[in-house]
Protein backbone atom coordinates (compact mmCIF):
# COMPACT_ATOMS: atom_id res chain seq x y z
CA UNK A 1 0.00 0.00 0.00
CA UNK A 2 2.92 2.41 0.90
CA UNK A 3 4.37 1.52 -2.90
CA UNK A 4 1.04 2.52 -4.73
CA UNK A 5 0.62 5.38 -2.28
CA UNK A 6 4.44 7.00 -3.80
CA UNK A 7 2.99 6.00 -7.53
CA UNK A 8 2.53 8.99 -9.65
CA UNK A 9 -0.25 9.90 -11.21
CA UNK A 10 0.29 10.69 -14.61
CA UNK A 11 -2.25 12.52 -16.71
CA UNK A 12 -2.24 13.45 -20.77
CA UNK A 13 -3.29 17.39 -20.76
CA UNK A 14 -4.83 16.94 -24.03
CA UNK A 15 -7.25 14.28 -22.59
CA UNK A 16 -7.38 15.65 -18.76
CA UNK A 17 -10.77 16.87 -19.05
CA UNK A 18 -12.55 13.32 -20.36
CA UNK A 19 -10.25 11.94 -17.12
CA UNK A 20 -11.68 14.25 -14.72
CA UNK A 21 -15.46 13.35 -16.40
CA UNK A 22 -15.02 9.85 -16.31
CA UNK A 23 -13.44 9.72 -13.05
CA UNK A 24 -16.52 11.22 -11.66
CA UNK A 25 -14.78 14.39 -10.30
CA UNK A 26 -17.10 16.53 -12.36
CA UNK A 27 -20.23 16.59 -13.82
CA UNK A 28 -20.51 16.00 -17.55
CA UNK A 29 -22.77 19.33 -17.59
CA UNK A 30 -20.27 21.51 -16.17
CA UNK A 31 -20.84 24.25 -18.83
CA UNK A 32 -24.25 25.21 -18.16
CA UNK A 33 -23.01 26.23 -14.74
CA UNK A 34 -20.00 28.09 -15.65
CA UNK A 35 -21.68 30.14 -17.78
CA UNK A 36 -24.20 31.07 -14.76
CA UNK A 37 -20.99 31.67 -13.10
CA UNK A 38 -19.49 34.13 -15.50
CA UNK A 39 -22.42 36.40 -15.74
CA UNK A 40 -22.43 36.31 -12.13
CA UNK A 41 -18.87 37.77 -12.15
CA UNK A 42 -19.15 39.73 -15.00
CA UNK A 43 -22.15 41.60 -12.64
CA UNK A 44 -19.93 41.69 -9.33
CA UNK A 45 -16.59 43.06 -11.14
CA UNK A 46 -19.20 46.17 -11.53
CA UNK A 47 -19.06 47.19 -7.79
CA UNK A 48 -15.43 46.85 -6.37
CA UNK A 49 -13.35 48.27 -3.94
CA UNK A 50 -10.34 50.57 -4.66
CA UNK A 51 -7.33 48.19 -3.82
CA UNK A 52 -4.03 47.06 -5.87
CA UNK A 53 -4.40 43.50 -5.49
CA UNK A 54 -7.78 43.24 -6.80
CA UNK A 55 -6.74 45.59 -9.65
CA UNK A 56 -4.27 43.35 -10.84
CA UNK A 57 -6.64 39.85 -10.53
CA UNK A 58 -8.98 41.54 -12.61
CA UNK A 59 -6.56 42.87 -15.33
CA UNK A 60 -6.11 39.65 -15.89
CA UNK A 61 -7.40 37.65 -18.94
CA UNK A 62 -9.55 35.18 -17.26
CA UNK A 63 -10.91 35.35 -13.96
CA UNK A 64 -10.92 31.77 -12.59
CA UNK A 65 -11.84 30.18 -8.67
CA UNK A 66 -8.80 30.51 -7.13
CA UNK A 67 -9.25 34.16 -8.49
CA UNK A 68 -12.35 34.48 -6.84
CA UNK A 69 -10.66 32.67 -3.49
CA UNK A 70 -8.12 35.40 -3.00
CA UNK A 71 -11.05 38.64 -3.91
CA UNK A 72 -12.87 36.78 -0.96
CA UNK A 73 -9.77 37.05 1.30
CA UNK A 74 -9.39 40.29 0.42
CA UNK A 75 -12.50 41.41 1.15
CA UNK A 76 -13.00 39.92 4.71
CA UNK A 77 -10.29 42.79 5.27
CA UNK A 78 -11.75 45.74 3.64
CA UNK A 79 -15.55 44.64 4.20
CA UNK A 80 -14.76 43.93 7.90
CA UNK A 81 -16.83 47.05 8.88
CA UNK A 82 -19.65 45.09 7.91
CA UNK A 83 -19.22 42.41 9.89
CA UNK A 84 -22.33 41.37 12.27
CA UNK A 85 -22.58 39.84 15.25
CA UNK A 86 -23.00 36.19 13.97
CA UNK A 87 -19.96 37.03 12.01
CA UNK A 88 -21.84 37.49 9.00
CA UNK A 89 -21.12 40.00 5.92
CA UNK A 90 -23.82 42.33 5.05
CA UNK A 91 -21.32 43.80 2.47
CA UNK A 92 -23.14 43.16 -1.23
CA UNK A 93 -19.86 42.66 -2.54
CA UNK A 94 -18.96 39.75 -0.13
CA UNK A 95 -22.03 38.10 -0.83
CA UNK A 96 -21.71 37.88 -4.27
CA UNK A 97 -18.19 36.48 -4.14
CA UNK A 98 -18.86 34.09 -1.57
CA UNK A 99 -21.79 32.95 -3.52
CA UNK A 100 -19.51 32.62 -6.83
CA UNK A 101 -16.85 30.41 -4.81
CA UNK A 102 -19.94 28.23 -3.59
CA UNK A 103 -21.11 27.64 -7.04
CA UNK A 104 -18.10 26.77 -8.17
CA UNK A 105 -17.70 24.14 -6.10
CA UNK A 106 -20.57 22.34 -6.72
CA UNK A 107 -19.64 19.28 -8.67
CA UNK A 108 -16.19 20.40 -8.88
CA UNK A 109 -17.11 23.19 -11.50
CA UNK A 110 -14.22 25.23 -11.30
CA UNK A 111 -11.64 21.92 -11.98
CA UNK A 112 -13.06 21.47 -15.19
CA UNK A 113 -12.91 24.97 -16.24
CA UNK A 114 -9.11 24.97 -15.17
CA UNK A 115 -8.83 21.88 -17.22
CA UNK A 116 -10.52 23.08 -20.16
CA UNK A 117 -8.26 26.42 -19.86
CA UNK A 118 -5.36 24.41 -19.26
CA UNK A 119 -6.36 22.26 -22.79
CA UNK A 120 -6.91 25.35 -24.51
CA UNK A 121 -4.11 27.31 -24.07
CA UNK A 122 -1.79 24.15 -24.20
CA UNK A 123 -3.72 22.75 -27.70
CA UNK A 124 -4.76 25.91 -29.29
CA UNK A 125 -3.49 29.57 -28.01
CA UNK A 126 0.29 28.77 -27.34
CA UNK A 127 0.80 27.10 -30.39
CA UNK A 128 -1.65 30.30 -32.50
CA UNK A 129 0.76 32.94 -30.95
CA UNK A 130 3.83 30.76 -32.28
CA UNK A 131 2.67 30.32 -35.54
CA UNK A 132 2.36 34.36 -35.74
CA UNK A 133 5.51 34.72 -34.76
CA UNK A 134 7.20 32.30 -37.02
CA UNK A 135 5.35 34.04 -39.62
CA UNK A 136 6.05 37.15 -38.32
CA UNK A 137 10.14 36.22 -38.87
CA UNK A 138 9.51 34.92 -41.92
CA UNK A 139 7.59 38.36 -43.08
CA UNK A 140 10.90 39.74 -41.78
CA UNK A 141 13.72 37.82 -43.67
CA UNK A 142 11.21 37.91 -47.28
CA UNK A 143 10.75 41.76 -46.76
CA UNK A 144 14.42 42.42 -46.01
CA UNK A 145 15.43 40.00 -49.14
CA UNK A 146 13.07 42.16 -51.53
CA UNK A 147 14.47 45.46 -49.90
CA UNK A 148 18.30 44.48 -50.73
CA UNK A 149 16.97 43.07 -54.35
CA UNK A 150 14.74 46.69 -54.69
CA UNK A 151 18.14 48.46 -53.55
CA UNK A 152 20.42 46.55 -56.03
CA UNK A 153 18.07 46.72 -58.91
CA UNK A 154 17.67 50.82 -58.12
CA UNK A 155 21.52 51.05 -58.13
CA UNK A 156 22.00 48.54 -61.11
CA UNK A 157 19.18 50.79 -63.26
CA UNK A 158 21.03 53.91 -62.16
CA UNK A 159 24.69 52.32 -63.46
CA UNK A 160 23.08 51.91 -66.35
CA UNK A 161 21.88 55.19 -66.60
CA UNK A 162 25.14 56.89 -66.90
CA UNK A 163 26.94 53.93 -68.42
CA UNK A 164 24.59 54.61 -71.49
CA UNK A 165 25.09 58.50 -70.67
CA UNK A 166 29.00 57.62 -71.13
CA UNK A 167 28.02 55.87 -74.26
CA UNK A 168 26.49 59.00 -75.49
CA UNK A 169 28.89 61.09 -74.42
CA UNK A 170 26.99 63.27 -71.92
CA UNK A 171 26.77 63.70 -67.92
CA UNK A 172 23.12 62.53 -68.06
CA UNK A 173 21.89 65.94 -65.83
CA UNK A 174 20.35 67.34 -68.88
CA UNK A 175 19.58 64.93 -71.14
CA UNK A 176 18.40 67.22 -74.18
CA UNK A 177 20.39 70.07 -73.83
CA UNK A 178 23.40 67.70 -73.78
CA UNK A 179 22.26 65.86 -76.72
CA UNK A 180 22.21 69.22 -79.16
CA UNK A 181 24.66 70.37 -77.88
CA UNK A 182 26.97 67.05 -78.56
CA UNK A 183 25.72 67.95 -82.48
CA UNK A 184 26.76 71.41 -82.45
CA UNK A 185 29.95 70.13 -82.02
CA UNK A 186 29.45 67.14 -84.27
CA UNK A 187 30.22 69.66 -88.12
CA UNK A 188 33.87 70.09 -85.77
CA UNK A 189 34.85 66.14 -85.19
CA UNK A 190 34.07 65.74 -88.86
CA UNK A 191 36.34 68.60 -90.27
CA UNK A 192 38.96 66.88 -88.56
CA UNK A 193 38.63 63.76 -89.59
CA UNK A 194 38.22 65.11 -93.04
CA UNK A 195 41.61 66.56 -92.38
CA UNK A 196 43.35 63.47 -91.12
CA UNK A 197 41.88 61.61 -94.31
CA UNK A 198 44.77 63.21 -95.72
CA UNK A 199 46.76 61.16 -94.58
CA UNK A 200 45.50 58.43 -96.94
CA UNK A 201 47.33 59.77 -100.05
CA UNK A 202 50.05 57.05 -100.11
CA UNK A 203 47.16 54.22 -99.17
CA UNK A 204 44.83 55.08 -101.93
CA UNK A 205 48.06 54.93 -104.62
CA UNK A 206 48.98 51.54 -103.58
CA UNK A 207 45.35 50.42 -103.56
CA UNK A 208 45.27 52.41 -107.28
CA UNK A 209 48.45 50.92 -108.45
CA UNK A 210 47.83 47.33 -107.32
CA UNK A 211 44.05 47.03 -109.01
CA UNK A 212 45.29 48.51 -112.11
CA UNK A 213 47.93 45.73 -111.95
CA UNK A 214 46.86 42.69 -111.11
CA UNK A 215 42.89 43.55 -112.65
CA UNK A 216 43.61 46.21 -115.12
CA UNK A 217 41.26 47.89 -113.34
CA UNK A 218 40.27 52.05 -115.47
CA UNK A 219 38.05 53.48 -113.07
CA UNK A 220 38.97 55.92 -110.28
CA UNK A 221 39.05 53.66 -106.82
CA UNK A 222 37.55 55.16 -103.29
CA UNK A 223 35.85 58.62 -105.49
CA UNK A 224 35.20 60.37 -102.28
CA UNK A 225 38.26 59.33 -99.92
CA UNK A 226 40.44 60.78 -102.76
CA UNK A 227 38.05 63.93 -102.88
CA UNK A 228 38.14 64.26 -98.88
CA UNK A 229 41.57 63.86 -99.69
CA UNK A 230 42.54 67.04 -101.64
CA UNK A 231 39.35 69.16 -100.58
CA UNK A 232 38.65 67.92 -96.84
CA UNK A 233 34.66 67.50 -95.73
CA UNK A 234 33.38 69.65 -98.17
CA UNK A 235 29.84 70.40 -98.29
CA UNK A 236 27.55 67.60 -100.40
CA UNK A 237 26.88 70.15 -103.16
CA UNK A 238 30.49 70.15 -104.07
CA UNK A 239 31.19 66.92 -104.21
CA UNK A 240 28.08 66.74 -106.46
CA UNK A 241 28.48 69.34 -108.79
CA UNK A 242 32.28 69.98 -108.63
CA UNK A 243 31.88 74.01 -108.14
CA UNK A 244 32.25 75.39 -104.88
CA UNK A 245 29.59 76.96 -103.60
CA UNK A 246 28.74 80.73 -103.68
CA UNK A 247 26.21 81.12 -100.58
CA UNK A 248 25.89 78.00 -97.99
CA UNK A 249 22.46 78.43 -96.40
CA UNK A 250 22.57 75.08 -93.62
CA UNK A 251 19.21 75.02 -92.21
CA UNK A 252 18.41 76.32 -88.70
CA UNK A 253 16.49 73.51 -86.82
CA UNK A 254 14.96 74.90 -83.87
CA UNK A 255 12.87 72.65 -81.73
CA UNK A 256 9.28 73.22 -81.66
CA UNK A 257 7.55 73.93 -78.74
CA UNK A 258 4.51 71.20 -77.51
CA UNK A 259 1.06 72.68 -78.36
CA UNK A 260 -1.47 71.93 -75.94
CA UNK A 261 -5.44 71.67 -77.12
CA UNK A 262 -8.18 71.55 -75.13
CA UNK A 263 -10.10 68.52 -75.20
CA UNK A 264 -13.86 69.53 -77.51
CA UNK A 265 -12.70 72.71 -78.30
CA UNK A 266 -11.64 73.42 -81.88
CA UNK A 267 -10.16 77.02 -82.95
CA UNK A 268 -10.93 77.53 -86.70
CA UNK A 269 -9.65 80.78 -86.59
CA UNK A 270 -11.00 84.29 -87.82
CA UNK A 271 -12.84 84.59 -90.49
CA UNK A 272 -13.17 87.84 -90.57
CA UNK A 273 -16.63 89.78 -89.58
CA UNK A 274 -19.12 90.12 -92.73
CA UNK A 275 -21.85 87.51 -92.37
CA UNK A 276 -23.58 86.38 -95.48
CA UNK A 277 -27.59 85.80 -96.13
CA UNK A 278 -28.19 84.01 -93.11
CA UNK A 279 -25.91 85.53 -90.66
CA UNK A 280 -23.39 82.46 -90.61
CA UNK A 281 -19.76 83.88 -91.66
CA UNK A 282 -17.96 81.38 -94.25
CA UNK A 283 -14.78 83.24 -94.15
CA UNK A 284 -15.17 84.20 -97.75
CA UNK A 285 -14.42 87.84 -98.96
CA UNK A 286 -14.59 89.40 -102.61
CA UNK A 287 -11.79 91.69 -102.60
CA UNK A 288 -12.97 94.73 -105.27
CA UNK A 289 -11.55 95.10 -108.66
CA UNK A 290 -10.89 91.21 -108.97
CA UNK A 291 -12.69 89.82 -112.19
CA UNK A 292 -13.54 86.38 -110.75
CA UNK A 293 -14.92 85.47 -113.93
CA UNK A 294 -18.41 84.80 -111.96
CA UNK A 295 -21.80 87.15 -113.87
CA UNK A 296 -24.50 87.41 -111.43
CA UNK A 297 -26.80 89.45 -114.09
CA UNK A 298 -29.42 87.50 -115.77
CA UNK A 299 -27.68 86.94 -119.17
CA UNK A 300 -27.67 83.11 -120.21
CA UNK A 301 -30.62 81.08 -119.35
CA UNK A 302 -29.74 77.95 -119.82
CA UNK A 303 -26.47 78.60 -117.46
CA UNK A 304 -28.79 79.97 -114.93
CA UNK A 305 -27.94 83.82 -115.11
CA UNK A 306 -24.38 82.96 -114.52
CA UNK A 307 -21.85 83.76 -117.07
CA UNK A 308 -18.39 81.18 -116.35
CA UNK A 309 -16.60 83.03 -118.64
CA UNK A 310 -15.87 81.48 -122.10
CA UNK A 311 -13.45 83.83 -123.06
CA UNK A 312 -9.60 82.79 -124.39
CA UNK A 313 -7.81 82.21 -121.03
CA UNK A 314 -4.43 84.11 -120.80
CA UNK A 315 -1.29 81.90 -121.38
CA UNK A 316 0.52 80.96 -118.66
CA UNK A 317 4.20 80.51 -118.74
CA UNK A 318 5.80 77.17 -117.03
CA UNK A 319 9.83 76.93 -116.11
CA UNK A 320 11.22 73.19 -116.49
CA UNK A 321 14.16 72.93 -114.45
CA UNK A 322 16.56 69.72 -114.46
CA UNK A 323 16.33 68.12 -111.42
CA UNK A 324 18.68 68.68 -108.82
CA UNK A 325 18.42 72.23 -109.20
CA UNK A 326 15.49 73.71 -107.31
CA UNK A 327 17.72 76.18 -106.05
CA UNK A 328 19.88 79.24 -108.29
CA UNK A 329 22.87 78.14 -109.11
CA UNK A 330 26.04 78.39 -106.62
CA UNK A 331 23.94 77.89 -103.71
CA UNK A 332 23.75 74.97 -101.23
CA UNK A 333 20.61 74.66 -99.81
CA UNK A 334 19.21 71.70 -97.62
CA UNK A 335 21.19 68.43 -97.97
CA UNK A 336 23.41 70.22 -100.17
CA UNK A 337 24.63 72.63 -97.56
CA UNK A 338 25.06 69.69 -95.33
CA UNK A 339 29.05 68.35 -95.56
CA UNK A 340 29.85 65.05 -97.11
CA UNK A 341 30.25 63.52 -93.63
CA UNK A 342 26.88 65.07 -92.65
CA UNK A 343 25.10 63.39 -95.62
CA UNK A 344 24.00 59.83 -94.77
CA UNK A 345 24.37 59.24 -98.46
CA UNK A 346 27.98 60.52 -98.93
CA UNK A 347 29.36 59.40 -95.44
CA UNK A 348 28.09 55.80 -95.60
CA UNK A 349 29.83 55.41 -98.78
CA UNK A 350 33.07 56.90 -97.23
CA UNK A 351 32.92 54.49 -94.55
CA UNK A 352 32.64 52.04 -96.85
CA UNK A 353 35.13 52.83 -99.17
CA UNK A 354 37.57 53.13 -96.06
CA UNK A 355 36.29 49.41 -94.86
CA UNK A 356 37.23 48.52 -98.45
CA UNK A 357 40.52 49.93 -97.98
CA UNK A 358 41.21 47.96 -94.58
CA UNK A 359 39.90 45.00 -96.28
CA UNK A 360 42.84 45.17 -99.03
CA UNK A 361 45.37 46.07 -96.88
CA UNK A 362 44.58 42.78 -94.73
CA UNK A 363 45.04 40.83 -97.41
CA UNK A 364 47.98 42.44 -98.61
CA UNK A 365 49.61 42.51 -95.52
CA UNK A 366 48.73 38.63 -95.15
CA UNK A 367 50.50 38.06 -98.23
CA UNK A 368 53.52 39.41 -97.65
CA UNK A 369 54.04 37.82 -94.82
CA UNK A 370 53.86 34.79 -95.98
CA UNK A 371 57.47 33.49 -96.62
CA UNK A 372 58.78 30.59 -99.63
CA UNK A 373 55.13 31.68 -102.10
CA UNK A 374 57.66 31.90 -105.32
CA UNK A 375 55.14 32.19 -107.61
CA UNK A 376 54.51 35.61 -106.08
CA UNK A 377 57.67 37.03 -106.07
CA UNK A 378 57.86 36.06 -109.46
CA UNK A 379 54.61 38.10 -109.96
CA UNK A 380 55.44 41.05 -108.80
CA UNK A 381 58.63 41.57 -110.56
CA UNK A 382 56.82 43.92 -113.35
CA UNK A 383 54.85 45.65 -110.49
CA UNK A 384 55.42 49.42 -109.73
CA UNK A 385 58.15 50.53 -107.56
CA UNK A 386 55.36 51.62 -105.53
CA UNK A 387 54.15 47.75 -104.57
CA UNK A 388 57.53 46.73 -104.62
CA UNK A 389 59.37 49.13 -102.13
CA UNK A 390 56.42 48.28 -99.46
CA UNK A 391 56.95 46.42 -96.57
CA UNK A 392 55.22 44.83 -93.79
CA UNK A 393 55.99 47.14 -91.25
CA UNK A 394 54.83 49.61 -93.24
CA UNK A 395 51.84 48.24 -94.77
CA UNK A 396 50.32 47.64 -90.86
CA UNK A 397 51.45 51.37 -90.12
CA UNK A 398 48.82 51.97 -92.90
CA UNK A 399 46.44 49.19 -91.84
CA UNK A 400 46.54 51.21 -88.49
CA UNK A 401 45.88 54.41 -89.95
CA UNK A 402 42.58 53.27 -91.67
CA UNK A 403 41.62 51.57 -88.79
CA UNK A 404 41.71 54.82 -86.52
CA UNK A 405 39.90 57.03 -88.80
CA UNK A 406 37.30 54.15 -88.94
CA UNK A 407 37.06 53.46 -85.46
CA UNK A 408 36.11 57.53 -85.35
CA UNK A 409 33.42 57.23 -87.41
CA UNK A 410 31.59 53.71 -86.19
CA UNK A 411 31.52 54.23 -82.28
CA UNK A 412 28.20 54.16 -80.98
CA UNK A 413 28.18 57.61 -79.85
CA UNK A 414 29.47 58.68 -83.18
CA UNK A 415 25.87 56.38 -84.50
CA UNK A 416 23.99 58.07 -82.21
CA UNK A 417 24.87 61.67 -83.07
CA UNK A 418 24.37 60.85 -86.65
CA UNK A 419 21.28 59.54 -85.56
CA UNK A 420 20.15 62.54 -84.04
CA UNK A 421 21.45 64.72 -86.72
CA UNK A 422 18.89 62.58 -88.86
CA UNK A 423 15.95 62.62 -86.99
CA UNK A 424 15.49 65.78 -84.41
CA UNK A 425 12.96 63.40 -82.69
CA UNK A 426 15.18 60.79 -82.12
CA UNK A 427 16.83 62.73 -79.29
CA UNK A 428 13.07 62.73 -77.48
CA UNK A 429 12.81 59.15 -77.48
CA UNK A 430 16.70 59.07 -76.47
CA UNK A 431 15.92 61.44 -73.44
CA UNK A 432 12.71 59.45 -73.11
CA UNK A 433 14.38 55.93 -72.79
CA UNK A 434 16.87 57.35 -70.14
CA UNK A 435 14.43 58.92 -68.21
CA UNK A 436 12.33 55.52 -68.01
CA UNK A 437 15.84 54.23 -66.11
CA UNK A 438 15.99 56.35 -63.45
CA UNK A 439 12.22 56.67 -63.12
CA UNK A 440 12.31 52.71 -62.98
CA UNK A 441 15.22 53.36 -60.07
CA UNK A 442 13.23 55.81 -58.03
CA UNK A 443 10.34 53.79 -58.22
CA UNK A 444 12.39 50.66 -56.73
CA UNK A 445 13.51 52.92 -54.25
CA UNK A 446 10.32 53.86 -53.12
CA UNK A 447 9.01 50.28 -53.30
CA UNK A 448 12.54 49.68 -50.89
CA UNK A 449 11.35 52.09 -48.45
CA UNK A 450 7.90 50.80 -48.44
CA UNK A 451 9.32 47.20 -47.60
CA UNK A 452 11.37 48.80 -44.64
CA UNK A 453 8.33 50.01 -43.17
CA UNK A 454 6.33 47.36 -43.65
CA UNK A 455 9.72 45.14 -42.09
CA UNK A 456 9.73 47.45 -38.52
CA UNK A 457 5.77 46.38 -38.42
CA UNK A 458 6.11 43.40 -38.44
CA UNK A 459 8.75 43.73 -36.39
CA UNK A 460 6.72 45.84 -33.81
CA UNK A 461 4.08 43.66 -34.32
CA UNK A 462 6.56 40.51 -33.25
CA UNK A 463 7.73 42.49 -30.20
CA UNK A 464 4.27 42.79 -28.88
CA UNK A 465 3.13 38.81 -29.59
CA UNK A 466 6.10 37.71 -27.78
CA UNK A 467 5.24 39.24 -24.27
CA UNK A 468 1.96 37.40 -24.64
CA UNK A 469 3.76 34.19 -25.57
CA UNK A 470 5.58 34.77 -22.28
CA UNK A 471 2.57 36.05 -20.03
CA UNK A 472 0.59 33.05 -21.50
CA UNK A 473 3.41 30.37 -20.53
CA UNK A 474 3.14 31.54 -16.87
CA UNK A 475 -0.48 31.39 -16.47
CA UNK A 476 -0.42 27.67 -18.27
CA UNK A 477 2.04 26.59 -15.46
CA UNK A 478 0.22 28.14 -12.63
CA UNK A 479 -2.52 26.67 -13.94
CA UNK A 480 -1.21 23.04 -13.82
CA UNK A 481 0.22 23.51 -10.58
CA UNK A 482 -2.99 24.53 -9.40
CA UNK A 483 -4.53 20.94 -10.77
CA UNK A 484 -1.88 18.58 -9.85
CA UNK A 485 -2.39 20.42 -6.28
CA UNK A 486 -5.66 19.82 -6.03
CA UNK A 487 -6.00 16.44 -7.30
CA UNK A 488 -2.96 15.25 -5.38
CA UNK A 489 -5.00 16.14 -2.51
CA UNK A 490 -8.30 14.11 -3.93
CA UNK A 491 -6.10 10.96 -4.12
CA UNK A 492 -4.01 11.04 -0.36
CA UNK A 493 -1.65 13.39 -1.66
CA UNK A 494 -0.06 11.01 -4.42
CA UNK A 495 1.74 13.24 -6.85
CA UNK A 496 0.24 14.18 -9.70
CA UNK A 497 2.37 14.85 -13.12
CA UNK A 498 -0.01 17.01 -16.30
CA UNK A 499 1.98 15.00 -19.22
CA UNK A 500 2.31 17.84 -22.27
CA UNK A 501 2.50 20.86 -21.19
CA UNK A 502 4.62 22.54 -23.29
CA UNK A 503 3.59 26.16 -24.81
Amino acid sequence: MENIQNLPIDVQTSKLLDWLVDRRHCNLKWQSAVKVIREKINAAIQDMPENEEIKALLSGSYIHYFHCIRIVEILRKTEASSKNIFGRYSSQRMKDWQEIVTLYEVDSVYLAELASLLSRNVSYEGPALRKQITKAQQLQQELSRREVECQSSAADLRERYYTACKQYGITGEYVSRELQALVKDLPAVLDEVGRDAAKLEEHIQLYTAFTTFVCEWSEQVSPILTFVLKRGNATFYEWRTGKVPTVVERQVVEEAALETVADGVIDWGDFGSSSDIQGLNHGIQLEEGVDWGISLESGDADAGGIDWGTSEPAPIEIEVMDAGTDCPDGVARGEDALSILETPLSRNQFIDELMELEVFLMQRLTEMNEEGDVVAMSQFQMAPSVIQNQTSEHVQEMLSEVRSILGRLTTLRMQHLFMILASPRYVERVTEMLRQKLKQAEILVLKSAAMAEKRQETLDEQSRLEPRVDILTGCTKELQKLIEADLSKRYHNRPVNLMGVNI
